[in-house]
């Protein structure tokens, strides 16, 4: 008997050590449409994500916690986004890089911010996000604000008294980043021939391009995602519009070009400077290539965010989520992969850039993006 007592002892002792283990690791979460039409997005923030993570593990942690990566589909889906979040909040999650879309994280945000957990989305760029008196909210890209002012002023320099069509997808994002650059617009006077609203996740947008056709557009504004900008674009190709596209980051991806076809040539987009080019870049950007990954646009913004979380975390002398929000609200400087960011009291980065990028096809014959000169 004392045997068997014994024995239970050191089964309950090294449950409770085992159990101790667990709740020192620093969990993680990352959410994003990992599945669905924007699931190419979903890839940049979880192999961000996950290459931040790798790296900061092989160092030995955060203050010495394991950190444990959990991945969450939100599908692209604000309902979808918020059971993820419920979710995040019954696995013990205290931190989460993420949403992609901004109708996304401003609902799951306001589950973070009731439970205690940090979040840091690396794409998210409506306004709102950072302006609901949040504690937890961040963001290391820029807003849909700053980058409508960039947009508007390149069309105002480069297409002084032509035609100005703007179309978005209706939702957060791609209305917010229209509404933005047609205010900017309205600031020197310039008023859109054509604004019209369409409907994310069709096939066929021949009505809306007809209309683009009908108004004489030498330009076109699109506030929306590459899935839909991609047909639009094609479908404008169809028609004989040679007017240029203009977009914003949410098409920051090849496969832009791929749905769009050979008019995607000559596609205008904001977007900040090319983050694989920064030397604090050179070894994820290395490591995640090597993987047959390439880390387009907010993947670097994720590892970004991990690092940002990191370095707070080593400042606080804590991994307490409201500790390390201070940390980051102090206007302390963190060294990232994207270059040296800090924030301001809502979380937006301090100091956020926006240039225009040309889809160009390149030597080979691939249509990719091109930061202008």
């Amino acid at each position: 008997m004392k045997t068997f007592g014994l024995t239970g002892y050191v089964l309950a002792a090294g449950l409770a050590f085992s159990g101790a283990a667990h709740a020192a690791d620093f969990k993680l979460g990352v959410a994003g449409p990992i599945t669905g039409p924007n699931a190419a997005f979903g890839a940049q923030l979880q192999q961000g994500t996950q290459q931040a993570v790798d790296d900061l593990n092989a160092k030995g942690g955060i203050l010495g916690n394991k950190i444990t990566l959990e991945v969450g589909d939100d599908q692209s889906d604000p309902k979808q986004g918020v059971s993820v979040a419920n979710k995040f909040v019954g696995d013990g999650v205290k931190y989460v890089v993420g949403d992609f879309n901004s109708g996304v994280s401003i609902p799951s945000s306001a589950v973070y911010n009731e439970n205690g957990i940090l979040q840091i989305t690396p794409a998210s760029t409506n306004v709102k996000f950072t302006e609901q008196g949040f504690w937890n909210t961040f963001r290391t890209c820029g807003r849909d604000d700053q980058q409508g002012e960039v947009a508007a002023k390149y069309i105002a320099d480069h297409f002084k008294g032509k035609k100005i069509a703007i179309l978005h997808d209706k939702t957060t994002y791609g209305k917010g980043l229209a509404d933005a650059t047609m205010a900017d617009l309205a600031k020197v006077g310039i008023k859109p021939a054509l604004y019209e609203g369409v409907n994310a996740g069709e096939k066929d947008y021949s009505a809306v391009v007809s209309k683009v056709k009908a108004a004489g557009a030498d330009v076109v504004y699109w506030g929306g995602l590459h899935p839909e900008g991609g047909l639009i674009r094609r479908q404008m190709t169809d028609q004989g519009i040679k007017a240029p596209m203009m977009s914003g980051d949410g098409i920051t991806d090849n496969e832009f070009a791929s749905i769009a076809g050979p008019g995607a040539e000559g596609t205008l987009m904001t977007f900040g400077p090319e983050p694989r080019k920064n030397a604090a870049a050179a070894t994820a950007v290395k490591e995640l290539t090597a993987k047959g990954f390439d880390p387009q646009a907010y993947t670097l913004y994720s590892y970004a965010a991990v690092q940002v979380m990191a370095q707070a975390a080593e400042a606080a002398k804590s991994v307490d989520p409201h500790k390390m929000a201070d940390k980051m609200h102090s206007g302390m400087v963190f060294h990232t992969v994207e270059g040296d960011l800090s924030f301001d009291k809502n979380g937006d980065l301090s100091k956020a850039g926006y240039v225009m990028y040309t889809w160009k096809k390149m030597p080979d014959g691939k249509i990719t993006y091109v930061e202008n000169d």
